[in-house]
């Protein structure tokens, strides 16, 4: 059986033209009835089922057995959890519980850096499937999960327009989305976003993003590394067109995700919005990658803030505002993975954001600047390069370029 399996093909999700082709033909039936008041659940499966499969057959078979027990695990966990939770509300146990819902994660990033390969837990999509369960599990012990039904988690986990890299939804608003059919007018204009959203995403993923990862970022690293170990010019050429790179690429998912849910009737949050505009690098993590963002606000900023108050471990409160920026943003380096790259990579944004918050007070007390469109532009330039170089740090090639310039 898994000889058979490994030889059908497999289908990276967006990751072709053709991958369209099918895939809208496949949801047209769904759209119709949707514009006809009509919500094809058991179809809306079969074709989920299918798109999923196809993503985890052929060389990627391990990858899907890794994710079917892993779903179990997650849904057992969160099911149990939320039955708890109708009786009682004990801290240790939801602790725990969140603990034992992120330990798949865990284990699959500390791996690499303990044994010096991945872990056969891992597949693609386990950090965005991760963070969908322990939301679920923290919104649970908030009190705003009423109903939770096992195969409606499945549905939520399995969602495969953001299966694989997100926009990372969360379960009450998934569910209220699913349970009610927009009306025609509502899903007319859902179309009409949808329509938009994958015609930029066309154009970012499979036109400008070919130009920065297939022929400049390619470019400028063989001429950085003919200058290993040193840093030269050609090095802040790889950190522009990486910039680039990323942020096309990985908005155009985004965008095929957000479009393709709004074809199915769900309106999946956006991911990105115009976060190089941004003048001052708060403003950035609130238009950037939003929904991961948003999700670390919350459930780990927020939170530590309100237990650090209410156990008044801080007497300054900037002091602690501080602190949970430089937490939350470690956590999040960690989270990409146990490299000196991820970590610093956290670091440095944490420091910014702490600098950040250090000088909008500072000027406030002691200069009347007025904000004008040339201070705004000098802003939004300091914040731009600002995250061009961290993202340098980021993608690795620094640890190529100094560690490993001939490839070893």
């Amino acid at each position: 059986m898994l000889t058979w399996i490994q030889t059908l093909p497999n289908y990276t999700a967006y990751g072709t033209p053709l991958y369209f082709i099918y895939l809208i033909v496949a949801i047209l039936p769904l759209s119709i009835g949707l514009y006809f008041g009509k919500r094809f659940s058991w179809y809306e499966a079969l074709i989920s089922f299918i798109f999923i499969f196809l993503m985890f057959d052929g060389t990627s078979y391990k990858q899907g057995l890794s994710l079917i027990g892993y779903l179990i695990y997650q849904t057992i966990l969160v099911i149990w959890y939320f039955h708890y939770r109708q009786q009682k509300n004990n801290s240790l146990v939801f602790y725990v519980t969140v603990a034992l819902s992120l330990l798949p994660i865990v284990i699959v990033k500390f791996t690499p850096a303990f044994v010096g390969y991945n872990s056969p837990l891992g597949f693609l999509g386990i950090s965005y499937l991760t963070f969908r369960a322990a939301g679920t599990i923290i919104e649970t012990r908030d009190g705003v999960v009423k109903e939770l039904k096992w195969w409606e988690f499945i549905r939520f986990m399995l969602f495969m327009p953001t299966l694989t890299s997100g926009p990372i939804d969360r379960y009450r608003r998934f569910a209220k989305d699913y349970k009610k059919v927009p009306s025609r007018e509502k899903y007319l204009e859902m179309l009409g976003k949808a329509v938009k959203y994958l015609f930029i995403g066309f154009l970012y993923k499979f036109v400008i993003d070919y130009f920065f990862a297939e022929q400049w970022q390619p470019f400028f690293e063989r001429m950085a590394m003919q200058h290993a170990p040193h840093l030269s010019w050609w090095t802040v050429g790889v950190a522009y067109m990486y910039t680039g790179n990323l942020f096309f690429d990985f908005a155009g998912y985004s965008l095929f995700a957000v479009g393709i849910s709004y074809l199915m009737g769900v309106e999946t949050p956006m991911n990105f919005n115009q976060p190089f505009k941004s003048p001052n690098i708060k403003e950035f993590w609130n238009r950037w990658h939003m929904t991961l963002s948003f999700w670390f606000r919350d459930y780990i900023f927020m939170r530590f803030v309100f237990l650090a108050t209410k156990k008044r471990w801080f007497k300054n409160r900037n002091v602690l505002s501080s602190t949970a920026y430089m937490l939350n943003m470690m956590i999040m380096g960690f989270w990409h993975g146990v490299t000196w790259y991820y970590i610093l990579y956290g670091f440095l944004h944490g420091l910014a954001l702490v600098v950040n918050d250090w000088w909008l007070r500072y000027k406030r007390k002691h200069f009347k600047i007025k904000t004008n469109a040339f201070t705004k532009g000098v802003a939004i330039f300091i914040t731009f390069n600002f995250v061009v170089f961290t993202l340098l740090i980021f993608c690795g090639f620094l640890d190529k370029l100094w560690f490993h310039p001939f490839g070893m």
